[in-house]
């Protein structure tokens, strides 16, 4: 099977561009790092978006992208600086002072800066205190399933080809793959094109350029794969209630391969080195 599509211009960065998606994507990471220590059993998800609200504007002196974002018909703008999404909350989790975090919660903090025009986008999962053995091991596939979708990352290669990765591996640890979200292009756009699907076919979708920018963000489920919109018309949570864990980052598409613009001290990124 080979359908395939080139991806518009405008999607290509300048090595300018490239830097400034270097500097907001460091800052997006930087506040995964910083907010570590908060994140503790008898702490609310509000507490922990007032401390990135401080720390993005008055420290980073940069702009929380999330913040007034996707206002709707029928849906109102968001209201605060992260996603705060735990347990079975698949995505854009509503940070509030009523959720207590407690011993053995998975949550996964999403967030987005601006620095000079351009966003930097990513999450990861924090578990509170001892997980159980389900949660530390579905957030270890789901980070190893964004890590699977980055190393078929370069010049050549298609959208197909991530998606493919990452369901290949996810199922084969007998979990499931969100397909109502995707990853997306990034830049001076929040969400642009191409859309990143987490399940798919080689050889598929649109062809990978040097220059591009886009996040990979697969969101795993221990059970099935639907979801279900809350109605505040922002919380996703598993159709099923079972837990779902999420990783993301930023990357650039490089003359031979993949640069991850939002790295973290704690990673072990070795395996993505030339």
């Amino acid at each position: 099977m080979n359908s395939t599509y080139e991806a518009p211009r405008r999607l290509i960065k300048t090595p300018d561009e490239i830097e400034k998606m270097r500097v907001a994507g460091r800052l997006a990471a930087e506040v995964l790092d910083m907010i570590k220590p908060h994140v503790k059993a008898g702490v609310s998800t509000l507490e922990l978006d007032t401390i990135c609200h401080d720390y993005i504007v008055n420290v980073q002196n940069a702009i929380p992208a999330c913040l007034g974002y996707g206002a709707a018909p029928g849906r109102p703008a968001f209201q605060h600086v992260i996603c705060t999404s735990v347990n079975h909350v698949v995505c854009h989790g509503i940070p509030s002072e009523s959720k207590i975090l407690k011993n053995g919660d998975i949550l996964n903090i999403d967030v987005t800066v601006i620095k000079d025009g351009y966003h930097g986008d990513t999450n990861m999962m924090y578990i509170v205190g001892e997980g159980s053995v389900l949660a530390n091991r579905i957030c270890h596939v789901a980070q190893e399933a964004m890590y699977r979708g980055i190393e078929t990352v370069k010049p050549g290669s298609t959208i197909g080809d991530i998606g493919y990765a990452i369901q290949k591996y996810v199922e084969s640890e007998r979990f499931s793959v969100v397909r109502e979200y995707c990853g997306h292009g990034i830049g001076t756009v929040f969400h642009d094109e191409p859309q990143v699907l987490h399940y798919g076919q080689p050889n598929t979708g649109m062809v990978l350029e040097e220059g591009m920018t886009f996040t990979i963000e697969p969101m795993v489920n221990a059970g099935v794969w639907q979801t279900r919109l809350m109605g505040d018309k922002w919380t996703v949570v598993t159709k099923d209630h079972k837990l779902s864990a999420q990783y993301e980052h930023t990357l650039l598409v490089t003359k031979d391969g993949v640069e991850i613009l939002t790295p973290r001290p704690d990673e072990d990124l070795s395996r993505f080195k030339k």
